[in-house]
């Protein structure tokens, strides 16, 4: 057996330009399973942390019972073989549980269950995603897309600042280990 590699020491496979990505929504036809397992890769560093998403552990039927309550948009690699899901990206989650105060403002909207396969991240898959969501957030009307992130995450959080998005607030969701960081962009 050989033995495994920390995730940090994995070099991304190389692909071709973004222009063999397409964002879609998700279809009743894509495996709930493959959605799954993209989801448990991408947040994979975050559990190696000790932290628990719900996203990295969750199972099929989370999955698809979370992709419903919103709209879900997944990118897709175009291949001789056919799509192979390599991000995802949930516009306007309507959680079970109380989610934050910013994110009950008539002005904000947010997404969540946000995920590129590590394989392929830096290619810009995670900006064709979040595009997409903060274009449909201006379309519903909203002047801020927020989102919450797992605040011992310190690349995450460079990565959103970078990107426009700022500090709002703190918040413990029910069903992770850790306090949460909302961040908010203006739109």
């Amino acid at each position: 057996m050989s033995p495994v590699r920390p995730a940090v020491a994995r070099e991304p496979i190389a692909i071709e330009p973004v222009s063999d990505i397409a964002v879609r929504h998700l279809l009743p036809t894509d495996s709930m399973e493959a959605l799954t397992e993209l989801l448990h890769r991408s947040y994979r560093a975050q559990m190696e942390m000790g932290l628990q998403p719900l996203a990295g552990r969750q199972d099929a039927a989370t999955t698809q019972k979370r992709t419903s309550s919103g709209e879900c948009y997944v990118a897709v690699q175009r291949t001789p073989a056919g799509e192979k899901l390599v991000g995802t990206i949930l516009f306007h989650e309507v959680e079970d549980a109380k989610g934050p105060p910013w994110f009950q403002q008539k002005h904000v909207d947010s997404f969540s269950q946000f995920a590129v396969d590590p394989e392929i991240q830096g290619k810009g898959v995670g900006q064709l995603l979040l595009d997409t969501a903060e274009r449909r957030a201006r379309q519903c009307g909203a002047k801020e897309m927020a989102l919450s992130m797992a605040e011992p995450d310190a690349a995450l959080m460079k990565y959103y600042l970078r990107r426009g998005y700022r500090f709002i607030e703190h918040w413990q969701w029910p069903y992770t280990n850790y306090r949460s960081a909302i961040l908010s962009k203006a739109l």
